[in-house]
């Protein structure tokens, strides 16, 4: 029997990859991470890339996941495979937060994280503000640039304000939508081919 990729021609755009950009996997991806995933970069350059993957929600509260913060009511999320011991995060508090790096028009990486705590105590920041991960996404010097060749992912954008406001269940879906018809039949195939 031949392989369901094999069936179907995965077609892919030519944008390409850059510090802000996402990266929207190919339906048949099945790695655990990334499957259906979609992956906001927050690095993009010759010595390879690195992003945190927006739509993994991890069903458990931040408190549950984090200790010796305060009290903070949003999720976390699955950032990816790398550290995944650790906790990143992104905000749209600029320099509010020092030593914040921007990754795109309203959109920062990291910071002080005593400073994070400090703001969240005092109630300066809001869920819509920030959100943590559990991990992140990284790819060697050249890693990416194969993967894209292999059609396993698709580039594209997306402004800061839409990316966070979109229910992250529905990400990859609504994500693909904004492709137009090329990728449209793209969430219409099962999540697991073997058991179509």
């Amino acid at each position: 029997m031949s392989d369901i990729n094999d069936m179907i021609t995965i077609k892919t755009n030519n944008i390409a990859p850059e510090k802000g950009k996402l990266l929207i996997s190919e339906p048949f991806l099945l790695d655990y991470y990334f499957k259906r995933s979609v992956v906001l970069l927050a690095e993009h350059n010759e010595e390879g890339s690195f992003g945190i993957i927006m739509n993994k929600p991890l069903d458990t509260s931040f408190n549950e996941v984090v200790k010796d913060f305060p009290e903070f009511d949003t999720n976390i999320f699955l950032g990816g495979p790398v550290k995944n011991d650790s906790l990143f995060f992104i905000h749209t508090m600029g320099d509010n937060i020092d030593n914040s790096a921007e990754i795109m028009d309203g959109l920062y990486w990291g910071g002080d994280i005593e400073q994070v705590k400090e703001m969240i105590t005092l109630k300066l920041i809001k869920p819509s503000d920030i959100r943590f991960y559990i991990g992140y996404s990284g790819w060697g010097a050249n890693q990416l640039a194969g993967e894209l060749k292999r059609n396993s992912w698709v580039v594209s954008g997306m402004p800061a304000r839409e990316l966070l406001n979109i229910d992250p269940v529905a990400l990859w879906k609504k994500s693909l939508n904004k492709l137009g018809d090329t990728y449209a039949y793209w969430p219409n195939f099962p999540a697991d081919p073997a058991s179509n």
